[in-house]
């Protein structure tokens, strides 16, 4: 891309009139992040007060928070479990562990409970919110060993959650994609548990460099580059190196990882590195599936009621989800299903 068509490009607001008034309300109630706002418990407080959506959350079969055991030495961790209606769903599903957006710094099981429902409902799956431990208070790696315990949990819970024990997925937007990312190749290295899929919402997968979309998405819809280097601070404030894979998994191994659905969207910061990921992938012979959607912003999976692309992730996500199912499994090996080397185009 040559200077004459960046500047064209920053000219030119690529958002579509639904999307583009939808980003201009979340923008004038969330924090200035990095600017006048640089205090992550004032951050969350502004966010705690601000008006949930007018439409009502999917309905699910059941919801149940509870705690689970953390890591050695580390506290307990909160998970939110929802259930499909077992009339619709009788099991065995797929389990999902649910990871959560925000900068590894805010997000918690609120602000994503419409997201973890409506994969919940769409996919007839169970899902495992997670409400991992967030920086500054609690830096990385705190969050990668949040995550991971809590998928050893769930692996080992499975049978109690209705689950079928080889359609176990792991699925996260932005942080949250970077650690389902990150615990899938953690689950490879250490043994387990056995990941049927991993679905990565626009996730950041590489902190070591700025990436052209860094550049040309870095204001003017909703997640920006001041928001984004706040988040990084923030994160790696104990010394964090941006080069570890556990912190930028486009630079680890993806060898031997388990298939991988791959969300992204083109007026959002983190496109390239997220499209990056899914090419990694395919290199590395995992097979990939993925919803690229030009026209829409970062955060834009959380509005499937508003939005026709969101509704469109959201399907293609859970149909990926539900192709791990017992009863659509294939493949002359295992039984898995190991399909999904098409790529994307939705959108």
């Amino acid at each position: 891309m040559t200077a004459q068509d960046l500047a064209q490009d920053l000219a030119e607001d690529r958002l579509p009139p639904d999307a583009r008034a939808l980003v201009d309300l979340i923008t004038s109630v969330f924090p200035d992040l990095g600017g006048a706002v640089t205090d992550a418990a004032e951050a969350r407080r502004i966010l705690a007060a601000t008006p949930r959506p007018p439409w009502e959350p999917p309905a699910v079969g059941s919801v149940e928070d509870r705690t689970i055991p953390g890591a050695d030495g580390a506290p307990d961790i909160g998970v939110r479990v929802y259930r499909p209606d077992p009339a619709q769903a009788p099991g065995p599903r797929p389990t999902v562990l649910f990871l959560h957006g925000g900068g590894w710094v805010i997000g918690n099981l609120e602000s994503h409970d419409g997201t973890a429902r409506g994969l919940c409902r769409e996919a007839g799956a169970t899902v495992v919110a997670v409400d991992y431990r967030l920086a500054p208070e609690d830096p990385f790696p705190a969050g990668v060993r949040d995550a991971y315990t809590a998928l050893c949990w769930v692996g080992a819970h499975v049978a109690e959650l209705g689950g079928d024990p080889e359609a176990l997925v792991v699925a996260g937007d932005s942080a949250g994609g970077n650690l389902s990312a990150v615990v899938a190749q953690q689950a490879r290295d250490e043994g387990g548990p056995a990941l049927a899929l991993q679905v990565l919402i626009y996730p950041a997968t590489d902190m070591s460099r700025q990436w052209p979309s860094l550049t040309r998405n870095a204001s003017g819809y909703f997640l920006s580059l001041t928001h984004m280097r706040w988040f990084g601070e923030q994160y790696l404030a104990a010394g964090g190196d941006p080069a570890d894979p556990r912190v930028s998994p486009l630079l680890g191994d993806l060898a031997g990882l388990p298939p991988a659905h791959v969300v992204t969207a083109g007026c959002d910061p983190l496109c390239d590195e997220g499209r990056a990921y899914a090419q990694r992938l395919r290199e590395a012979g995992v097979p990939v599936t993925e919803g690229h959607f030009p026209r829409m912003f970062h955060g834009f999976f959380g509005f499937p009621e508003a939005l026709a692309d969101a509704r469109s992730a959201l399907t293609g996500a859970a149909a990926a989800i539900v192709a791990t199912a017992a009863e659509t499994r294939t493949g002359p090996e295992n039984g898995r299903k190991n399909s999904g080397e098409a790529g994307g185009g939705a959108g």
